[in-house]
Formats: structure tokens, sequence, C-alpha cells
């Protein structure tokens, strides 16, 4: 799965390089505070449950440059997830 950030599919999605490592990065730490997944079946390796996340269209980073995430019960509402307490 560490091959998807070789591909430049991922990059376009989430709009850059530097836009990409700043998701990540924020995902990451949201993960080691305990935020579960948002995927099913979520491998053990953090990493690969971001890129996961990213390639399913469950995280992204706002304009203004936050975590936030596509909410499926609220008619793909967005959410804020830097805001949220885990």
């Amino acid at each position: 799965m560490l091959e998807a950030l070789k591909e430049e599919e991922i990059v376009n999605k989430v709009g850059g390089r530097f836009k990409l490592s700043t998701l990540i990065q924020k995902r990451l730490v949201q993960l080691n505070r305990g935020s579960r997944p948002l995927i099913e079946n979520a491998p053990e390796n953090k990493m690969e449950i971001v890129l996961q996340e990213i390639l399913q269209d469950k995280i992204f980073l706002s304009s203004a440059g936050e975590l936030a995430l596509v909410s499926e019960q609220d008619d793909g509402d967005l959410l804020d997830m830097d805001s949220l307490e885990f």
C-alpha cells in the first residue's frame, strides 16, 4: 500500500505533495491519539489506514487547510475533524 505514495493518482487527488504530506501528518496524529479508522477491515499499519482513507475519499484537507471528512449520514456534509475531540 505504501507504493500508493509513489503514484501520481493520490498526489493529484489531494492537490499536491505538500497537501498530501499535511493531510497524512494530521490524520496520523489523530490515529495516534485514539481516533478510530474510517475504513472497514483496517490494517494494523496506521500509514496504510491513512492512505486507504484518502483513496476512498473519506478524508481531505478543507480550503482552510484543516482535516475534514465527508459524513455519509448527513448527505455528504463536511465535518472539520480538527475541531472534534477524541
